[in-house]
């Protein structure tokens, strides 16, 4: 019976083909017989068995180890996409890779460019690592040194703060267990599951119910210290250069009690800022 072909053979043959030797610190041989690398050369940086790789590529092999997959990508110098794609190929669940522990600069200049909106950063955590203006007064002190999670289950303010905040619990609950289920978890993800574990019965109840779903709240109502009640839009999208960021947008309708809320919240950070 044939080989039936296989999707992830054909994908890193194709990868395999597009990188030089020179790209990878091989040297660049006059007269090679084929576009890019050798699957010998392949599996010498994937630190796998010739053999192996071979018979990965031609439908031989299809259960792939989620290490095997990793090294074979690092090897290919594969995209972040790419690297996801391969994953999905091989019925793994996808690693994410380490973002970086700063936002980058022209994502904080578009932040800043909507001041009528609170626009904000989080690392895999949920820890907000970058606002603009308006994001920075809404969200406050104390919950921006928290984190997110822990400002939730562990700061008795967060319940007169979120008018909802069972929905925003669940919520938070959901965001997490997807970002701890991940082949290699970000590293602060795991002690933060276990500190809420440890010190928040509502969230060990929460977590045993193993809802999973990316964050997907886009309504928010919020009683504000400083501006009163907030009923809020919210958009959250991946950071395309830096996976595992995620940048959230608050908005309100224009003329709206809320959007004049959040132009004064602006005003507010202003001030603050230019007396310290």
């Amino acid at each position: 019976m044939p080989i039936q072909p296989s999707p992830l053979g054909d994908f890193l043959r194709a990868q395999r083909s597009r990188v030089a030797p020179a790209d990878v610190g091989l040297p660049d041989v006059a007269g090679r017989r084929v576009a890019g690398l050798r699957r010998e050369e392949v599996a010498v940086l994937a630190g796998v068995s010739v053999d192996y790789y071979t018979r990965l590529e031609q439908g031989r092999e299809r259960t792939p180890s989620a290490q095997v997959v990793d090294a074979i990508c690092g090897a290919l110098r594969l995209s972040p996409d790419a690297r996801q794609h391969a994953y999905r190929l091989a019925k793994l669940a996808p690693t994410i890779q380490q973002p970086p522990g700063t936002v980058s600069a022209d994502l904080v200049q578009l932040m800043d460019a909507f001041p009528g909106a609170a626009a904000y950063v989080v690392d895999p955590a949920f820890r907000v690592i970058a606002t603009n203006a308006t994001a920075r007064a809404l969200l406050g002190p104390t919950q921006l040194e928290a984190g997110g999670l822990e400002y939730i289950f562990l700061e008795p303010t967060s319940h007169d703060y979120f008018v909802e905040w069972d929905v925003v619990a669940c919520a938070s609950v959901s965001a997490l267990r997807l970002a701890a289920g991940y082949a290699a978890p970000h590293p602060d993800v795991p002690p933060l599951v276990d500190r809420l574990l440890r010190e928040s019965p509502t969230f060990s109840a929460l977590w045993a119910d193993h809802t999973v779903a990316g964050l997907n709240i886009t309504y928010k109502v919020i009683d504000h210290p400083d501006v009163g009640r907030i009923e809020l839009t919210y958009q959250t999208l991946d950071v395309r250069d830096a996976p595992g960021q995620q940048l959230t947008v608050a908005t309100a309708p224009v003329g709206s009690p809320s959007a004049d809320a959040l132009a004064l919240l602006g005003t507010i950070d202003a001030t603050r800022r230019a007396r310290s």
